[in-house]
């Protein structure tokens, strides 16, 4: 069997279990286009892979992932760009929806997804570990949903997702304050 290969992930297999690494430590594992869609394949060749029977997601270097990269904010704008306001907005919906079924390939995997956390988890690492079905993490992890901070929606699943982990309350008042949560206090 040959495991498969990515630009930003590492994938590793031993005694089945499938070690999903994000691998731009020099970027903090900030997530850009490219690992959104390396992430929604990653875990459906770990659905699909008979001798898996378990993933661990994990990030390398010091922490687990600084979210959204922002640099890819400004090639969506470019992406997006149209004459036409409503096919601009049409693309923009249409990326938001790929970029959630990114994610939710972690949810739709038969195999159970556990997140190992260190370091800072913040903004699509919210949301990305609210897609696995157990999340573990270090005393050092810092947790934040850091959308508020840019001025935007925590919209890839972070708000649908989370206040099934950690309640409704809670959620609204680190969506609005982007307040940072402890591994300690998480």
């Amino acid at each position: 069997m040959t495991l498969p290969t990515f630009e930003t992930l590492k994938i590793e297999l031993a005694e089945q279990v499938a070690t999903v690494e994000m691998n731009r430590p020099e970027k903090a594992n900030a997530m850009n286009l490219r690992m959104w869609l390396e992430l929604r394949e990653a875990f459906k060749w770990v659905d699909e892979e008979p001798s898996v029977r378990v993933a661990v997601l994990r990030g390398a270097g010091p922490c687990f992932t600084s979210g959204i990269d922002l640099g890819m904010l400004g090639s969506v704008s470019e992406g997006i760009a149209d004459d036409c306001e409503g096919r601009m907005r049409e693309k923009l919906r249409r990326l938001i929806l790929d970029l959630q079924d990114s994610l939710t390939a972690l949810e739709r995997c038969r195999k159970p997804v556990l997140a190992a956390i260190h370091g800072h988890c913040l903004g699509g690492g919210v949301d990305l570990i609210c897609a696995c079905d157990m999340r573990y993490c270090s005393n050092d992890a810092t947790f934040g949903i850091k959308e508020i901070d840019v001025g935007m929606t925590a919209d890839v699943g972070t708000l649908q997702r989370l206040p099934k982990l950690i309640g409704e309350g809670m959620v609204r008042e680190l969506a609005y304050t982007g307040r940072a949560v402890a591994g300690t206090e998480a």
